[in-house]
């Protein structure tokens, strides 16, 4: 019996909820309106996470440590070189590149400079050293690389340095340029998200307090014949989350010719952002409405809470 008559309570909070949500359609239509704006800047900056994503993936695979050899190292002193940077946490991945394989890259790279060509011709012998091309896990991570390739550990099996140059310190800059971009895009997407989603709940707040206020006498009425707290903020926090879910699927809605009309005009690095979009559409689903929902009951149940003094 007792678990019949929650059913009952249950399905008046949700029937007030959506009554209350159609009679006062003006405010309706402006909380989910502002709330529309919040969602579309949260899912904005989903996307627009996932662009910086594929660039800075682009930008990280152009970014790497080259270490050139004198031109007397013993291959087998470099492949143990090799082998000690690949066991280490912050490389990920090494490629070896012979003195014959540089020079053949060397000539393809000025196939059409004769000049070069001819000197390499008088020269007789190779001038170039193998080459150790080293791809770090994470661009801030070259910096201790490159420390440890200056050690004495990067010396030869008869302790004679065998590093010619590392070009890390040509590239720092660079480095350290694109590691700062990383670490500031994600704080400035987390703000943008929290700065949307308290000004959407503080606007959401103010509507519903409108809605409260409409609604005074009902209230009055409910509290006389001994109505529960929570039986009174139900309708309320459905209405928030009503609010939500309609900003949610409009968003959604929305979103599509967006998308799909920003991917017809401009390419990031050859990311298709509608395809993005639609290949990920149950991910930004989860992530719009959760957000609505939350938002909306959040901001409804503050509401009560501070101005009916429930």
């Amino acid at each position: 019996m007792r678990i019949e008559n929650q059913k009952v309570k249950i399905r008046r909070v949700i029937t007030s909820g959506f009554y209350n949500f159609w009679r006062n359609s003006t405010v309706s239509l402006a909380s989910v309106l502002v709330m529309m704006v919040t969602l579309v800047v949260i899912a904005s900056i989903t996307l627009g996470g996932a662009v910086l994503d594929t660039v800075l993936a682009g930008l990280k695979d152009k970014i790497d440590i080259n270490v050139t050899f004198v031109t007397t190292a013993k291959e087998d002193d470099i492949l143990n070189i090799k082998q000690t940077l690949e066991s280490l946490p912050e490389v990920f991945l090494v490629t070896y590149t012979s003195r014959a394989e540089a020079l053949e890259e060397f000539k393809k790279r000025h196939e059409n400079d004769q000049t070069i060509l001819a000197a390499l011709d008088e020269l007789g012998e190779n001038p170039l050293g193998a080459v150790l091309n080293i791809k770090a896990r994470d661009p801030s991570q070259y910096a201790a690389i490159a420390e440890f390739l200056e050690s004495k550990s990067t010396l030869s099996s008869a302790g004679v340095p065998i590093i010619d140059r590392i070009n890390y310190f040509q590239n720092k800059t660079a480095i350290e340029r694109l590691t700062h971009i990383i670490k500031s895009a994600d704080t400035i997407g987390l703000l943008l998200t929290l700065i949307m989603a308290g000004i959407s709940m503080l606007i959401a707040f103010n509507t519903i307090r409108l809605t409260i206020y409409i609604a005074k006498d009902e209230i009055a009425v409910m509290r006389l014949v001994g109505a529960s707290t929570r039986y009174i903020q139900g309708p309320f926090v459905m209405v928030g989350i009503i609010y939500g879910v309609v900003a949610g699927l409009l968003t959604l809605l929305i979103l599509l010719p967006i998308t799909f009309y920003i991917a017809s005009i401009t390419s990031f690095s050859g990311f298709n952002l509608f395809s993005y979009y639609t290949r990920n559409f149950l991910e930004i689903f989860s992530i719009v409405l959760t957000s609505g929902i939350l938002i909306g009951a959040l901001s409804s149940a503050l509401a009560i809470r501070r101005y009916l003094r429930i």
